[in-house]
């Protein structure tokens, strides 16, 4: 019991929240302040409850670590906001894999995805695997792949800018990062999209 406690107390508030996120499947979709708040505290119990109450979880310091986990100076493992949800970012993924273990006995075991959610990675992987960017990367051109069609393999357009173009792209990285058949394409299609066609 003492080597699982140390071990927790290595990560940092902001460190906990992400792998709450991470275990609710926020890889793959947006995650609710609340519910990241009862998993964190599941994680890391006291951790974020009030002095005084200790059974009650105190959501405004969960808040505040979920922001702070969104900064480029926290590590930048999350995007998002209270109202539309949080989801890992590359890196924020990357972190909670390599770390999951870091929290010992926890429930470890990640939230079944919904029906919803099911049937959009079924109906994007076809697609994807369907579009003229996927055929030329899987046909060793990927020079070859204009703009518009790593664009449109990310269902984004001209109109689609800033944050929203990169949760988009980040999204499908995310989704698709480990599946066999689409990660190297989604990699190399991420890169043209983010340079502009500049590489």
């Amino acid at each position: 019991m003492k080597k699982v406690v140390k071990t927790k107390s290595a990560l940092a508030n902001h460190e906990i929240v992400t792998l709450a996120v991470y275990l609710l499947g926020g890889d793959t979709q947006r995650v609710d302040t609340e519910d990241i708040a009862v998993k964190a505290n599941e994680l890391a119990p006291g951790r974020f409850t009030w002095r005084k109450y200790r059974e009650q979880i105190n959501i405004d310091t969960v808040r505040k670590r979920l922001w702070d986990a969104a900064t480029p100076t926290k590590g930048e493992y999350l995007a998002g906001s209270e109202k539309q949800g949080w989801i890992l970012t590359e890196t924020g993924l990357k972190f909670a894999t390599k770390n999951i273990a870091s929290v010992g006995s926890a429930d470890l075991s990640k939230e079944r995805l919904g029906l919803k959610e099911k049937q959009w990675l079924r109906s994007e992987r076809v697609r994807m695997m369907s579009s003229e960017a996927y055929a030329k990367t899987q046909s060793g051109q990927p020079d070859a792949v204009t703009v518009q069609e790593a664009e449109e393999f990310f269902r984004i357009d001209a109109y689609v800018t800033g944050q929203a173009r990169e949760q988009k792209i980040m999204r499908a990285l995310t989704a698709f990062g480990d599946d066999p058949e689409l990660s190297e394409a989604v990699e190399i299609l991420a890169r043209k999209v983010r340079a502009g066609g500049k590489q």
